[in-house]
């Protein structure tokens, strides 16, 4: 039996519809209306956080922190090379200077002992990156970080839902960013939010994310007229795509808990492939509560990672890789001057597969995921 099994299918239903027709119908379609404060509201008493400042993607919500910390020229911010060009974009865009540091081996998760040897007069501050929804070793971090009076943004794109030590990602650091893009647990389209509990960052960040006006505050009747009083763009998210991200972050335990099922299937499925040495699977640390975004194993063997997509995808299964490691990219080699040597990204770059997950993932396409991994193998 042939099946054709997408690599990614957003998770919408009939409460999302009918949100739109009825945000529709109220007129609610621009930005910073009633949706948008009600949404905002909600994340903060869901997160336990005490700013939300909603955005147009998690790459406006990495820029919208490097602009609210003043980020400029000269200045280095900390992260790792194995995650999406925005992370570092964010930094570049401010004229600063993204650093690359190396993963660890088994979470591909940034090396926290990678931070502490990268650190510089001229550092600034420090990105994790969780990785598939599993928090990085934020502990470590933290504790980094405050002793060299570093700030920490935690991109949590693919982490709304999961926690680290109980809390929520995204909520740890001085910053977190989340993304509701199509491809994520929780999406509206595209979107993204700014969290933090820092109440001078979120002024600034919420007059930045207003083209650097106080149209905010005017909003709230606390001034009689808003004006330009700082630099700005335009951040905000529509109230249209808000109603979606309502109801999709209404939805969150039941997501969640379905991801994470399908995932523990395909780690329990694949674990006799890891003992015959052909793989090998993501390992979770014990502080993670992971939230199933994604699930990928790596190839014991770099070059066997092509045959085996090709393969899975003859097959109907739109497996894929991930990303080309940053500091090998051609802007960061040609214009940023990188050279740094990054062995475990290197490796997890031409090895990872990830494999399709999503919550209307049914029993017998995941049967059919597991099985044909296995038979692809056995032919390699």
């Amino acid at each position: 039996m042939s099946m054709s099994i997408p690599f990614v299918k957003p998770c919408l239903g009939t409460a999302e519809k009918q949100a739109v027709l009825e945000a529709m119908e109220s007129g609610a379609i621009g930005g910073n209306g009633r949706l948008t404060r009600e949404l905002r509201e909600y994340m903060q008493r869901v997160f336990d956080v005490r700013h939300v400042i909603l955005t147009t993607s998690c790459s406006d919500a990495l820029e919208l922190a490097m602009m609210g910390l003043g980020i400029g020229p000269g200045d280095e911010v900390i992260m790792p090379s194995f995650t999406f060009v925005s992370t570092a974009n964010a930094v570049v865009r401010q004229g600063g200077r993204p650093v690359f540091v190396d993963i660890e081996p088994d979470t591909w998760n940034i090396d926290p002992a990678q931070i502490d040897r990268h650190i510089t007069n001229r550092t600034k501050g420090i990105v994790p990156v969780h990785y598939a929804g599993q928090g990085c070793r934020m502990e470590e971090i933290v504790r980094i970080a405050r002793e060299h009076n570093l700030w920490v943004v935690e991109d949590a794109a693919q982490g709304v839902g999961a926690r680290y030590d109980g809390k929520y990602l995204g909520t740890i650091g001085t910053v977190g960013c989340y993304s509701f893009h199509v491809t994520k647990n929780i999406t509206c389209g595209e979107g993204g939010a700014l969290l933090t509990n820092d109440k001078e960052i979120a002024r600034r960040t919420e007059v930045i994310a207003e083209k650097g006006t106080n149209r905010s505050a005017f909003l709230l009747g606390q001034v009689d007229k808003y004006t330009w009083v700082d630099v700005g763009s335009s951040f905000i998210l529509s109230d249209l795509l808000a109603a979606i991200a309502m109801v999709q972050l209404q939805r969150l335990e039941e997501i969640t808990a379905r991801r994470v099922a399908i995932w523990e299937g395909f780690q329990r499925g694949l674990e006799d492939l890891e003992d015959m040495g052909y793989i090998r699977r993501l390992r979770v640390n014990p502080l993670a509560e992971i939230n199933g975004h994604i699930f990928a194993f790596r190839t014991a063997d770099p070059e066997q990672r092509g045959p085996v997509l090709r393969e899975l995808q003859k097959r109907g299964i739109q497996a894929t890789f991930h990303y080309v490691p940053l500091h090998s990219a051609p802007f960061a080699r040609e214009c940023l001057h990188t050279n740094e040597q990054l062995p475990i990204t290197d490796v997890v770059g031409r090895s990872l597969i990830r494999l399709p997950i999503f919550p209307d993932l049914a029993d017998e396409e995941q049967t059919y995921i597991v099985e044909n991994v296995h038979d692809v193998f056995r032919g390699l």
